[in-house]
């Protein structure tokens, strides 16, 4: 079921969407992400989304959650551009199988997916530990692997709701070298197309909430600067704990609620 529960537009809903937005904003600037690893599981656990509506309406609300990150990032010569394309070359034909899957898929099948990939985020906060001295060139041989990470990132954009950034931020890092800020600063230019291209294909399919996704979005853009500028000050690896922490309490939530429907469903 996509849609979202009736009487939504109260001012709990209001406000609860607004709260949420301030959340993965600050998310989104401090670890380079689109806030959708906030929004989705929020949206489901608290204002009782569908896992696809959900999904898309993340999405959605990325994007000018991701503007704003950049233009904050950019201010730290922390972006690369070219890089930033390649990769947004491969995710926005990514992010259309990703809708496509989205639709196709059962929710359940879709909500242990969620689950288990916000595990292996988990691991991987602990395997790489950035450096702030890399930077990320572009050759022969890291051009076609960025395209690859772009075409991956954005079918996990489309399919999970996420903007990609979880996935390209440790994989610039482990596989390219990438300084952690240079990382999210890419990660977060990526993503606007991609996110552009996933949201035009759930509108296709009715698997957003454009209000919701408004009022979450600009929320976000309010606290994105912030949380970009808590990044430089933070060491890396207490970053990358503190992020840890709060995926494995939301990963818990989600897979609390997925045992309670499958007992219902029983």
């Amino acid at each position: 079921m996509n849609a979202a529960p009736a009487g939504r537009r109260t001012p709990r809903f209001v406000l609860s969407c607004i709260g949420v937005g301030l959340a993965a904003g600050l998310l989104s600037g401090l670890f380079g992400v689109g806030g959708g690893t906030v929004i989705v599981p929020m949206l489901v656990l608290i204002l009782a989304f569908g896992q696809k509506l959900a999904s898309g309406t993340s999405l959605a609300a990325i994007v000018p959650t991701a503007a704003v990150g950049v233009i904050s990032y950019a201010v730290h010569d922390s972006v690369a551009w070219i890089p930033a394309l390649i990769l947004a070359i491969g995710s926005v034909a990514g992010a259309q199988i990703g809708t496509w899957l989205l639709h196709k898929l059962p929710v359940a099948v879709i909500r242990w997916g969620f689950i288990a990939f916000l595990a292996v985020v988990v691991v991987m906060l602990f395997i790489v530990i950035p450096s702030r001295n890399a930077s990320l060139e572009v050759t022969w041989i890291t051009g076609p692997g960025l395209v690859v990470l772009g075409l991956i990132t954005g079918i996990l954009s489309g399919l999970l709701g996420v903007g990609g950034g979880i996935v390209v931020v440790p994989a610039l890092i482990l596989l390219f070298g990438t300084s952690d800020l240079i990382a999210k600063g890419t990660s977060l230019l990526m993503m606007i197309p991609t996110a552009i291209s996933g949201t035009i294909g759930n509108l296709r399919r009715s698997n957003v909430d454009l209000p919701a996704a408004a009022l979450i979005g600009v929320a976000a853009c309010t606290t994105t600067a912030l949380g970009a500028w808590i990044a430089t000050l933070l060491d890396p690896l207490a970053a990358n704990i503190l992020f840890a922490v709060f995926i494995v309490f939301i990963a818990t939530q989600m897979a609390v609620r997925a045992l309670r429907s499958r007992r219902t469903a029983k």
